[in-house]
């Protein structure tokens, strides 16, 4: 079948607007949404010196895990580039559904078996952290994460 020059010009016209259709539908979302009580909570932890690797370690291994467990869902984990906190800060991000599950979440969080077991582990030769920061916020009404 031999096409002729108008004939490949519709084909292309109509593949790419079928693609740019199926691309609005399929493309994830930009912005995060959820209910408008979701609270996020930023934490600081400042280790002793060269404890940083085993509080990473224990985050890696056991709190994510007992975090997903109790609700609270990990944004992200950040470990600062430059001195003088490169070598013994974790930040972190984490999403509650409210302040009040917050309270409930951490409540939960510190009674579990798994977590009062892997703390007791991670210290036996001392204290992972020497300060502990948390601020909880809301999103801006431009954020893209709600």
């Amino acid at each position: 079948m031999v096409l002729n020059k108008t004939s490949v010009v519709a084909l292309l016209a109509m593949t790419f607007a079928a693609g740019f259709m199926l691309r609005g539908v399929m493309a994830p979302a930009v912005t995060l949404h959820a209910a408008s009580d979701r609270v996020f909570e930023l934490r600081t932890y400042t280790t002793p010196p060269g404890k940083l690797e085993a509080l990473k370690s224990r985050f890696r291994d056991h709190t994510v895990t007992i975090f997903d467990k109790h609700g609270m869902t990990s944004v992200g984990y950040w470990v600062p580039m430059d001195a003088p906190t490169k070598d013994d800060t974790l930040i972190y991000m984490l999403a509650h559904e409210s302040r009040e599950a917050a309270a409930k979440n951490w409540a939960a969080f510190r009674a579990d078996p798994d977590w009062v077991k892997a703390k007791a582990e991670s210290e036996k030769d001392g204290p992972l952290t020497t300060k502990v920061e948390s601020v909880f916020m809301t999103p801006a009404d431009f954020s893209k994460i709600k």
